[in-house]
């Protein structure tokens, strides 16, 4: 399991703290009304939108409150404009970064990203630098068996499929993501995550110090306001990731 995926899955089955849970909740709001903005409220069309719901569903949000979300995206005079930028840069380690912002101040958000990679003994790139180490794919977590998964996910256009630690890990095309995702709910899978991911083309390899420190910038970044997410080409044992968690 890639790096920035295994995190997130232990961070989230771990999410017991109040105030850390109601961060997450605002941040996966604000993605669902931001895409319901731009591509409308319909989420059977609007793919983007989808995948919203799904990454905000698999972290226990409430319906209600994603209904209420899109509710008010397509139907409120609220001119609030949210953009989205990405960051590039590294960690310790040579390990690449990409953070996905959706800020209403580009100037506030630049300035908290740089200085979380200034103090986390990481460097902020310039546009582009790290970008080629990764490409946009679509990422499904699902409980089963390899061979329970495999063929509805290949028929409903998987690229790949693969066993992990009690899940499968399924990768799609970005737009195949939805199709996938209902698919394997078809069959009567439990999918326990979805969404649109950066994978990494290549991973670094890090253990014991300079583990400590990747993880302690991709905390530091995950934990601004404007941070939406945050992918590296990291790869950390398992046990190494489950001690930084606790």
């Amino acid at each position: 399991m890639s790096g920035h995926s295994k995190w997130a899955t232990i961070k989230r089955k771990k999410a017991a703290n109040d105030a850390r849970r109601g961060k997450l909740f605002a941040k996966l709001i604000r993605a669902i009304e931001i895409a319901a903005r731009s591509g409308g409220g319909d989420i059977e069309g609007n793919a983007t939108l989808a995948a919203a719901v799904a990454k905000a569903r698999a972290s226990a949000v409430p319906m209600d409150n994603i209904e209420r979300a899109i509710a008010r995206a397509t139907g409120s005079s609220d001119t609030t404009n949210y953009e989205e930028i990405w960051y590039e840069g590294y960690a310790s380690g040579g390990v690449a970064l990409m953070v996905q912002v959706l800020t209403d101040n580009r100037n506030r958000a630049a300035s908290d990203v740089r200085a979380a990679f200034t103090r986390n003994n990481g460097n902020l790139g310039e546009p582009g630098s790290v970008a080629y180490m990764f490409d946009r794919k679509g990422f499904i977590e699902v409980t089963g068996t390899e061979d329970e998964v495999l063929l509805p996910a290949l028929d409903a256009g998987a690229e790949d499929v693969r066993p992990a630690e009690e899940v499968v890990e399924i990768i799609t095309g970005p737009t195949e993501l939805t199709a996938v995702q209902r698919a394997l709910e078809a069959a009567g899978l439990e999918v326990t995550a979805a969404e649109l991911t950066q994978e990494p083309r290549t991973t670094v390899a890090v253990d014991g110090p300079t583990a400590t420190k990747v993880m302690r910038l991709v905390d530091a970044l995950e934990d601004l306001d404007d941070v939406q997410a945050v992918y590296g080409n990291y790869e950390i044992p398992d046990d190494v990731l489950a001690s930084l968690a606790e």
